[in-house]
């Protein structure tokens, strides 16, 4: 399968220090490699609504919602380019994962099926120079690409606050040159995402 790569992007800001980071990293990846960059600000989401226990689930035909559940059907790399929001991923992409609930359930999407074996990153930018500050934002990725069966890529971290503050930063930039090292090579190299108590 031709790997394609779905870029989330969610931040608040357009041309945000996140989005740079990825993209600066998104320049490695080899020309046969399919790109998609959807951003959440330009295609928002509605609030998520629960229907679990209800029997109106329907797949979306038209609109942002049916947008973005196909593309992620697609999608053999799922990339949440999200800032370090309240230490988590921002409202936008929180949204976008809750959405996953409602996707897990709708008939003939085969959501969790389909992305089980495929590969979850993040790229996110925060203030903080103590990159420990960004665990909750890693483990809301790791602990959601283990729920699905998924691989982790893991999180590429930068620092920056103003715009451009992410060029500035050098061991960032050289991170980022080799982030996406394994999506040129086997996409199994990316380990199965595991739940922190599940033994290694």
């Amino acid at each position: 399968m031709t790997r394609r790569f779905l870029f989330v992007l969610g931040s608040s800001r357009a041309e945000s220090n996140t989005e740079m980071l990825a993209r600066r990293a998104a320049e490695q990846l080899p020309p046969e490699v399919e790109q998609e960059w959807l951003s959440l600000t330009e295609h928002p989401l509605p609030d998520f609504v629960d229907l679990r226990h209800d029997s109106d689930h329907v797949r979306p035909t038209e609109g942002t919602v049916a947008r973005l559940l196909d593309a992620t059907l697609a999608a053999t790399d799922i990339v949440i380019v999200s800032p370090l929001y309240w230490y988590s991923v921002s409202a936008p992409v929180k949204r976008y994962l809750d959405h996953w609930s409602g996707w897990l359930r709708t008939p003939g999407a085969d959501f969790k099926a389909t992305l089980a074996g495929r590969t979850l990153w993040g790229v996110t930018v925060l203030a903080h120079q103590e990159q420990e500050v960004a665990d909750p934002l890693v483990g809301t990725l790791n602990n959601s690409a283990a729920y699905m069966g998924m691989r982790f890529g893991g999180v590429l971290l930068g620092n920056g606050s103003k715009p451009g503050d992410v060029l500035e930063d050098a061991e960032a930039l050289a991170r980022a040159k080799t982030f996406f090292a394994r999506a040129s090579e086997a996409p199994q190299d990316a380990p199965l995402a595991r739940f922190p108590y599940e033994s290694e």
